[in-house]
């Protein structure tokens, strides 16, 4: 059995969505973390695979002892040079820790929806094709870090998708679920009134599109990810 992947969550309920079943698939048993509500995460990676660290409404350049704790946190993997995965939130925390800026749009735009994606040469090199549009909720992005490699652009915000090492930065949500998209655009419909912004009823219609292609990326980008494919 490999060692099990260690999960990093934001919220009480919050679930790894898509990116844990893919996970399960591939074998890995997962350690589910909530720093946020006490509990704490290892010193070393001796006991873990890799690590996944997801999103959440709150912000990377928040205050809160739990997010300087988790950014501070980001450099075990790095050192131990383990696979560190930031999706969101997570991303956004890995800038950080690689010494990059978070910041909000300076037009107050959100991405909130499906939008289009670019990939770079070197995206391509770690899986190909990319999704032709993928899901995004967020209202803050991040500069490109000093040493990372960019994957993929974006048109609101222009970084999308960097990898440092073994450990990659992901703005957008491959783990969505219908079930997640359908709860966040309820409890969370104030934001797509922001500018940007997506109709709810859009968030569906493009998942009937996009949601394949989005299902069969994640699956090939998790193996590169973890080492098992020798492409």
């Amino acid at each position: 059995m490999p060692q099990p992947i260690l999960i990093i969550l934001h919220q009480e309920h919050s679930t790894p969505g898509r990116v844990g079943h893919a996970l399960r698939q591939l074998g890995y048993e997962l350690d589910v973390r909530r720093p946020r509500f006490g509990d704490a995460l290892p010193d070393t990676m001796r006991d873990h695979a890799a690590a996944v660290m997801f999103g959440g409404p709150m912000s990377a350049n928040d205050n809160d002892d739990y997010i300087r704790r988790e950014i501070d946190w980001i450099a075990v993997p790095l050192k131990d040079d383990k696979p560190f995965l930031g999706i969101c939130l997570g991303a956004q925390m890995c800038a950080r820790a690689l010494g990059g800026r978070v910041f909000a749009h300076p037009d107050g735009h959100v991405e909130a929806g499906y939008y289009p994606i670019r990939p770079t040469a070197a995206g391509l090199a770690v899986v190909d094709p990319w999704p032709e549009q993928v899901y995004q909720w967020h209202r803050e992005g991040f500069d490109l870090p000093r040493g990372a490699e960019l994957l993929a652009e974006g048109d609101t915000f222009a970084v999308q998708a960097f990898r440092y090492g073994k450990s990659y930065a992901l703005q957008f949500h491959p783990d969505v679920t219908h079930a997640t998209i359908f709860r966040w655009t309820t409890r969370g419909h104030a934001r797509l009134s922001m500018p940007g912004a997506k109709p709810r009823a859009t968030h569906f219609t493009d998942r009937e599109v996009y949601d394949f292609s989005a299902r069969a990326w994640l699956g090939d980008f998790l193996e590169r990810w973890l080492g098992r494919d020798a492409a």
